[in-house]
């Protein structure tokens, strides 16, 4: 998506004025295979790995040797940026550095979670205030539950294509583990839920270990990108580029009853917003309206 996401509040609820998508089709029908295939990650500065690799799956294109390294890299570098720098700044904690060579380091432990293994009991670590815990903390104080948002479908091979209200999101990757478990269980899939799935998506891609892009029979690649799941299919006839469907996690969450809609519906201190979406990260600028103030 291209543009500014206007979201404004007006005492009463919430409402979402979305741009325009960009004109994809005009900038890629016709194009050989090739063209388009490095033309598309140029196009957005965002998940740039993963568009690329997702364009090269739809035509059967080669994928370089080092192309699974260079996803995981771009996806730890976006979660790095925000939980280091972003989010703290949102909520009004001083930013701090990105991990001393974080680039090359496949154990971020000491940096995350502080320590040189993952804790196993969420509370005591909030109350640690080791690695990350003074984020987590200070999201579990501000929310409580607001923010939450009833179980969604998680995102899945089948429906990843299905513009429809589904749980895309670093945090649907990463629901079965224990942590993840105990955050869901204090609070929902609120807040604090998706903060600690960007934390264990983090240590995954350091590892290597996100999930293996796919490629569906009809064509449509799908591939673990910062934000979720971004699925692309581009249909070429003689060489040349016809169609494309291209569905982003964002698309999911602004969908009508997703989970950024829904999650500011159910938020009763309308000054927590700017976190909040942070905090599901639409890969858009967004701009934040209160009606009655400057």
């Amino acid at each position: 998506m291209d543009g500014a996401l206007q979201i404004t509040h007006d005492g009463q609820g919430w409402s979402f004025d979305l741009p325009e998508p960009p004109a994809l089709g005009a900038l890629l029908r016709g194009k050989s295979a090739q063209a388009a295939a490095e033309l598309l990650p140029r196009l957005f500065n965002l998940c740039s790995a993963a568009q690329g690799m997702a364009a090269r799956l739809s035509l059967g294109l080669s994928i370089a040797p080092d192309a699974a390294a260079t996803l995981a890299r771009d996806v730890l570098r976006d979660h790095l940026l925000a939980l280091f720098m972003t989010l703290p700044r949102a909520a009004s904690l001083p930013p701090a550095p990105l991990p001393a060579g974080w680039q090359a380091s496949p154990d971020l432990a000491p940096a995350l979670w502080g320590g040189a293994r993952r804790p196993a009991s969420l509370a005591q670590w909030l109350a640690s205030a080791q690695g990350l815990a003074p984020l987590a903390a200070r999201v579990a104080v501000l929310f409580g539950t607001q923010g939450r948002v009833p179980p969604l479908p998680f995102v899945t091979r089948q429906n990843a294509d299905n513009p429809s209200p589904l749980e895309n999101s670093p945090a649907a990757r990463h629901a079965g583990d224990p942590l993840m478990r105990q955050a869901e269980a204090l609070a929902g899939r609120g807040p604090l839920w998706r903060l600690m799935g960007r934390i264990c998506d983090a240590e995954a891609a350091a590892r290597g270990d996100l999930p293996a892009p796919e490629l569906r029979a009809d064509g449509m690649a799908l591939v673990p990108a910062a934000r979720g799941v971004y699925a692309l299919r581009l249909d070429a006839d003689h060489g040349r580029i016809t169609t494309i469907c291209r569905i982003t996690p964002t698309d999911h969450m602004l969908a009508p009853q997703g989970t950024l809609r829904q999650a500011l519906g159910n938020l009763d201190q309308p000054a927590l917003a700017p976190l909040l979406v942070a905090l599901h990260d639409p890969c858009l600028p967004v701009t934040l309206h209160e009606v009655g103030h400057a």
